[in-house]
């Protein structure tokens, strides 16, 4: 069994002249002037050997840094960050001699950052080996052109837990499967990542990323994807930081663990066990979702994730454990047969994904997961108000299958045309309607978080209450999203490279079963002036 890795943090460079390939070109991205100085960071991806586990011996992945997950990102509001992504995958020649499954030429998404869309890592934007691509990011809160917030954006806009992956149409669950994944956490006054300011939450070693993705594997012990499966592929082993069902030994103290299902496919219901049986108490405290701190923390005895989902957990082991430690091992019992959906079935006892090795004896603990004291008393993060008079149109978006693929309102995803045409500072209310039964699809918006109003006619779940940037659709049903366009695209900005200009402004909407996506469950949606 091994240890569970920890991704390492990325350093940034120590200045602009450190990049590789030359200064980037302030004209080519939006507020660039505005929220200029940014700290510089270079990201490699490239082919490396990885051990999933010491009985399979190494496989072939394509990773950021040559890492999966690749090296985890450290940000603050207010500073803004400019990442350079090289393109060092294998020549197309290269892959004639040495065939292998993904695409070559690539684009990353940092999932879900209120980013401009040049930088948003659009499908249409990819690009060859041997070149790179620049992500300018003004690591400011949503809102930050309005008024009432104009320099710096609304306070509870926050984003806390990101991710970053592979974005190239067609390609995009076989490059995530292949290792294209990595996390990015983004702190603000409140939260802080210092467990002795702000809310106090776990930090420091005690803040972990988890990222959570099933693979499967040859006869040679290599990864495994089949192209054929448009469901979506299920993998048979489970992974854990890209390590099979790996170990972590913590103290009797509080972890703040953010957690991420990397998809292609598969859901998952998280449960303890202890001594061979299943907690029924509720040893989980849901702090976020997708990132967003939530008004509330949340004790939850079990929970499930979609792909894309992040949820921020807190487990207290000093609750759980005796002053001899002991262990409790993380479960995933979501029964799943194939792409689908998961069946509403409980295995038992399920997948074994982590082993948590609980140390003996008191440790200090100065963090805190702040409780109201009173009904409806906010502890974590104000939400945001959905104001329904702000509303200037309505949009249904029907998901459906058709010709062995898949489609939004009836058609696959054509990155020429544009299916909505949005005006910037306004709002809107989205329907998304699932037209089969027996299908699951976590329908993700780029751009700006939105608030689901609610399933079916009924209100969400009280864990769904926030801002979220994937909403899971379930079968024959009608989810209704509020969401906001703001900030973008930067009023007179006119991209130096005139073939480049008409992207300005344009994002996707797409499931985020990422092989339905590829087949090709997406569409393009734009914000004007």
């Amino acid at each position: 069994m091994h240890e569970l890795p920890i991704p390492t943090v990325k350093k940034p460079l120590a200045s602009v002249n450190a990049l590789i390939g030359g200064p980037p070109i302030p004209a080519e991205h939006q507020y660039y002037s505005t929220f200029k100085l940014p700290t510089f960071y270079e990201l490699h991806l490239r082919p490396a050997q990885h051990t999933f586990h010491e009985e399979l011996g190494p496989s072939l992945i394509w990773g950021y840094d040559g890492t999966f997950p690749g090296p985890t990102f450290d940000a603050c509001y207010g500073q803004p960050i400019l990442v350079r992504i090289h393109n060092e995958l294998p020549t197309n020649a290269e892959m004639l001699d040495n065939p292998t499954f993904g695409s070559n030429d690539v684009i990353t998404h940092l999932h879900n950052m209120h980013s401009a869309s040049e930088s948003d890592g659009g499908p249409w934007d990819f690009y060859q080996p041997g070149e790179f691509c620049d992500h300018h990011y003004p690591m400011m809160k949503a809102g930050f052109t309005t008024p009432q917030f104009a320099g710096a954006g609304d306070p509870n806009e926050a984003l806390g837990t990101l991710f970053y992956h592979a974005h190239r149409p067609d390609f995009t669950a076989q490059n995530v499967y292949k290792g294209q994944v990595g996390f990015f956490r983004a702190f603000d006054e409140i939260d802080t990542g210092d467990e002795t300011t702000g809310l106090r939450l776990p930090s420091g070693e005690f803040d972990v990323p988890l990222c959570f993705a099933d693979k499967a594997f040859d006869a040679d012990g290599q990864l495994f994807f089949d192209p054929f499966n448009l469901d979506g592929i299920l993998g048979d082993k489970n992974t854990v930081n890209g390590v099979i069902q790996p170990y972590f030994r913590v103290q009797r103290r509080k972890y703040r663990f953010r957690m991420l299902v990397a998809g292609p496919a598969r859901f998952m219901r998280f449960f303890l066990m202890k001594d061979g049986s299943f907690l029924k108490t509720e040893p989980f405290i849901q702090i976020s979702n997708d990132g967003n701190l939530l008004e509330a923390p949340i004790r939850r005895n079990n929970f499930k994730m979609a792909p894309a989902e992040r949820f921020d957990i807190v487990i207290d082991f000093k609750e759980l454990t005796s002053a001899a430690g002991g262990e409790l091992i993380l479960y995933n019992r979501a029964l799943q047969l194939d792409g689908r959906e998961p069946k509403g079935e409980l295995m038992n006892p399920g997948h074994a994904l982590l082993k948590f090795i609980v140390q003996g004896g008191d440790s200090e603990d100065p963090s805190q997961v702040p409780f109201p004291s009173q009904e409806g008393q906010t502890t974590l993060r104000t939400q945001v108000p959905v104001n329904l008079s702000e509303v200037v149109a309505e949009r249904i978006f029907r998901f459906s299958r058709s010709n062995g693929a898949w489609v939004i309102n009836d058609k696959f995803f054509d990155p020429r045309r544009s299916r909505a045409q949005i005006q910037r500072g306004t709002a809107e209310i989205w329907e998304f309607r699932n037209n089969d039964n027996g299908w699951q699809h976590p329908i993700h918006i780029h751009l700006e978080e939105c608030h689901i109003l609610s399933r079916d006619g009924s209100p969400p779940p009280a864990w769904e209450r926030g801002r979220k940037d994937v909403v899971i659709l379930g079968g024959r049903e009608r989810v209704r999203v509020f969401i906001r366009f703001r900030d973008f695209p930067e009023p007179g900005f006119l991209h130096p490279n005139p073939v480049r200009q008409p992207d300005i402004g344009r994002y996707p909407l797409h499931c985020h079963n990422l092989t339905h996506e590829d087949h090709a469950m997406m569409l393009r949606w734009d914000v004007q002036l």
